[in-house]
């Protein structure tokens, strides 16, 4: 079985950008430099004929790179639930535009639409259930105002996730351009 996700890479700067706001919450297992993407799709697992059909889709679709910029941090979840914090993007309007696209091109192979609402964030950490709020909180006001200037990823990439004990491990095993 493959585990696969639809990503764009944030170009070397902004990674380091991403990089040195990391740290200040006890228990936070942060993203590696290599972990750090914007999620277009997640396609979950599948099996070797699905994963073909993956890349043979991926090759259909067309669309212009995007030009965004890094705006602000938040959080997905709840104070008992595993959290993510991560850093948003500005303008989302093309970035969704290219999640339905792949979203309707793995749909004509047979794979089910994403259920739930597109956000398009670069994931910065992973916290264990009962993090104590304060130190979160901290991070969330030093960061709210974080922005770049407009940045460009020229390119969707097909990852394969590879579960480990230290997390996952992501290894591009696609790559289609896109329009600039």
């Amino acid at each position: 079985m493959h585990r696969l996700f639809i990503a764009l890479r944030p170009p070397p700067a902004i990674r380091a950008r991403l990089i040195a706001l990391m740290g200040g919450i006890p228990g936070a297992r942060w993203q590696r430099e290599a972990q750090l993407h914007l999620t277009l799709r997640y396609i979950g697992e599948v099996d070797a004929r699905v994963a073909d059909e993956v890349v043979l889709a991926l090759g259909q679709v067309h669309g212009l790179a995007p030009s965004v910029a890094l705006a602000g941090v938040g959080r997905f979840g709840g104070a008992r639930a595993g959290d993510a914090l991560w850093a948003g993007m500005a303008p989302a309007a093309p970035l969704t535009l290219l999640h339905k696209k792949l979203d309707q091109a793995l749909a004509r192979i047979g794979l089910p639409h994403e259920g739930r609402a597109y956000h398009p964030h670069i994931t910065l950490a992973r916290l264990p259930r009962r993090t104590p709020a304060p130190p979160i909180d901290a991070f969330l006001a030093r960061h709210a105002a974080l922005a770049s200037a407009p940045f460009t990823m020229d390119a969707m990439l097909l990852y394969e996730s590879h579960l480990g004990q230290e997390g996952a491990d992501y290894e591009a095993i696609g790559r289609w351009p896109l329009d600039l």
